[in-house]
């Protein structure tokens, strides 16, 4: 039975599945002309930055893909495809590299547009009850999480076809790796301008105005507030779009690449196109998921996103199973799928445990404030650490079991395809994912108006209890994007490999040795990138936050009127002066990402002697792993550090001498410079290192050629 036909439905289905996710929640009520008035600025500051960003992405993709399409048909030669001339390489590998960049820019966008529209009606919806808000802000997410995944399906499916799929199976997926580049690509750059954009104003609103000036989170009276909601937009939601739209696409071509090597043996296409379908399954699930979701008055909302979210699980191991038995007829093979799923399972409670208030990590960094801001940063790092045993444990037995699973079914590549396999499986709910992500920024931007538009009381509460929800979603965001990068990271170096033998016309290239000189210092430059990349960014953040500082601080001396709640602050000024900074700083990490695998790979190149195939595979795998490790400690450690601040502004809390540990508070005090420690960690430089560590994979399937 072919099962390839469920590809473009699914894919067509997610893009209709996400028009009437949007219209049912553009339909909602707006709430009153004060949140209306607040949402519209909102809406206004993150497209006047996102159409500054994309401009400035757009002419970078443009030269890129001349340079990449240059340099891989006039130097690359004809990669061993036989038939093709140096020009038809070119202009298919810029060509391809130009559509992922495309995809990637309008799902992030769009999905983007749309959250900042769901989070008024988020807090309208707030005014009715818990339920109400959980359904807006979960199907405002979804708008964004089901275009992305189809826009990524439906992209590699319609390039593998129009490049001979069809007829040259076993060639068109060696043709497309420019789309996974051009995802890459723009999501580095979406994820950098974001991040730094989010996390500068983020860390400036709270400097000048809870700590310095007294005032609450989300003060009207603060000119930084405007620019912090529209930050959490668009690194949350645009970036952090781009992020897994890239995952999805370049994941699915190094799978499809795997495959090639069981298609050479049987001449049966669906070891090839297996990655798609299971991937449309994935969406069907994802999408029964999130319309099963219903919160309850008064339990936590956490609980109604997971029941929703075992839905999806349940019924994608439901899709493994008839993709694997129906076109491979392999059990083993669906139980490498498997596998994946239930990794996506272990990802989800390992953040959860390490990221939610409820749990030991989050309380040992409260009780740790109580005592000043040096021992709750201390706390926070010693949990960050903490968590990549768990990563590095979830990660390494996903991996044995199913590349054990591969080795089971006889077939020579079966073990990485078993790999291939629990990638897929993992990102089968993706979709579903990427909605909870999304619901963090638009419950994010709920309270944010509910405290701007002065409201209190229940309603204020609901909020509150979404936002702390919101920081646990998109720490699991990243935990997922984390560990399926880890995942990916086999499948996609051995595609490298795969792609070395290929176009040096060998049977396999499958060593890389540690001991030459060449392999040891690409892995020695791999871990310097990976921290000379977070350094880069990380004071990005630092540089773009001092801006905002002065300039709210210079408000505040130059009107006395806006402390005293007579004179408004001036927003847009506040917005255009992170967004112009912001954009500045994430040049340098960009191109120091794109730049240090061609330089290592051109370099070894030219010296008698060395193999620069091997010291490009050492530059990504060791960046690779210690990407990932380094991820880890960041993003969760920042979600701690967020939650533990949480946890305190609730109130709910007692010191022993039976005193409120509350907003005002010492601890609270020490909990805020915390959490703006732990900002440009979790949502600047960890979730850039996600995209770091793919944009090596794809970056060098792309210029191997180069690098023979």
């Amino acid at each position: 039975m072919d099962l390839v036909w469920v590809v473009p439905v699914a894919g067509i289905g997610a893009v209709i599945f996400a028009v009437f996710m949007a219209m049912d929640v553009l339909r909602r009520d707006a709430g009153s002309p004060k949140m209306q008035e607040i949402g519209d600025m909102i809406l206004e500051g993150a497209m006047a930055f996102l159409r500054r960003q994309y401009l400035t992405i757009a002419v970078l993709s443009a030269v890129t893909a001349v340079v990449v399409g240059a340099l891989v048909g006039l130097l690359g030669g004809n990669e061993g495809i036989e038939g093709m001339t140096p020009m038809d390489v070119a202009w298919r590998t810029g060509l391809a590299f130009l559509a992922g960049a495309f995809c990637s820019a309008v799902s992030g966008f769009i999905g983007m547009y749309v959250s900042v529209k769901s989070n008024v009606r988020c807090a309208a919806a707030a005014q009715r009850g818990l339920h109400d808000a959980i359904t807006v802000a979960l199907r405002g997410g979804a708008v964004s999480g089901f275009l992305i995944v189809a826009l990524s399906l439906l992209g590699v499916a319609a390039m593998f076809y129009a490049y001979g799929g069809a007829n040259l199976p076993d060639i068109a997926p060696h043709l497309i790796v420019g789309f996974g580049f051009g995802a890459s690509f723009v999501a580095l750059f979406a994820q950098l301008g974001g991040g730094i954009y989010t996390k500068a104003a983020d860390m400036g609103a709270d400097l000048v105005g809870k700590v310095e000036a007294g005032i609450p989170e989300d003060d009207p009276r603060n000119a930084a507030v405007i620019a912090d909601l529209v930050g959490d937009n668009v690194g949350d939601c645009a970036g952090r779009g781009a992020d897994l739209f890239e995952s999805t696409a370049a994941e699915n071509i190094g799978a499809m690449i795997l495959g090639i090597a069981v298609y050479a043996i049987t001449k049966n296409p669906a070891w090839i196109l297996f990655p798609l379908v299971v991937r449309a399954f994935g969406i069907i699930a994802s999408m029964v998921g999130v319309v099963s979701v219903r919160g309850r008055e008064g339990e936590n909302p956490m609980a109604a996103l997971n029941r929703g979210y075992f839905v999806a699980v349940i019924l994608s191991v439901g899709g493994m199973a008839l993709a694997a038995f129906t076109m491979l007829n392999d059990a083993w093979l669906f139980g490498a799928g498997a596998v994946g799923v239930l990794t996506s399972v272990a990802v989800v409670y390992v953040t959860q445990y390490y990221t939610e208030s409820r749990f030991a990590p989050v309380q040992r960094i409260v009780r740790a404030s109580r005592t000043g801001p040096a021992t709750n940063i201390v706390s926070g790092m010693a949990v960050g650490f903490e968590t990549t045993l768990a990563t590095a444990i979830v990660i390494g037995i996903a991996l044995l079991v199913s590349y054990w699973m591969g080795t089971m079914t006889g077939l020579a590549g079966g073990g990485v395809f078993g790999t291939a396999a629990a990638t897929m499986g993992m990102l089968m709910t993706c979709p579903y994912i990427l909605s909870m992500d999304t619901f963090g920024p638009i419950t994010d931007n709920a309270n944010g108006i509910i405290e701007m538009a002065g409201i209190g009381g229940t309603v204020r509460h609901i909020t509150d209890r979404l936002d702390a929800v919101g920081n646990t979603t998109k720490a699991l965001t990243k935990g997922y994007a984390m560990v399926s990068a880890g995942l990916a990271a086999f499948l996609l170096f051995r595609a490298y490999l795969d792609r070395v033998a290929f176009l040096r016309d060998l049977p396999s290239f499958d060593v890389v040795n540690l001991a030459k000189v060449e392999v040891f210092v690409g892995a020695i430059l791999a871990v310097m990138l990976v921290f000379l990349f977070s350094s880069l960014a990380i004071r990005a953040v630092g540089n773009t936050a001092s801006m905002i500082i002065e300039e709210v601080r210079r408000q505040f001396r130059a009107d006395p009127g806006i402390m005293a709640g007579t004179s408004r602050p001036d927003y847009a000024r506040a917005v255009d002066i992170t967004a112009r900074a912001g954009l500045r700083q994430m040049i340098a990490p960009g191109v120091l990402a794109v730049a240090m695998p061609v330089a290592v790979g051109v370099i070894f190149n030219q010296i008698p002697g060395y193999d620069a195939a091997m010291a490009v595979a050492a530059l990504l795998m060791v960046g690779t792993i210690g990407g990932i490790m380094l991820a880890s400690f960041m993003n969760n450690g920042g979600g701690a550090w967020d939650n533990a601040k949480k946890l305190i502004e609730e109130g709910s809390l007692r010191d022993d001498d039976g005193a409120t540990i509350g907003k005002g508070s010492f601890s609270h005090a020490a909990a805020v410079v915390g959490d703006t420690v732990g900002d440009p960690l979790k949502d600047t430089a960890g979730p850039s290192l996600h995209v770091l560590v793919k944009l090596l994979s794809t970056i060098t399937l792309v210029l191997a050629p180069l690098f023979i």
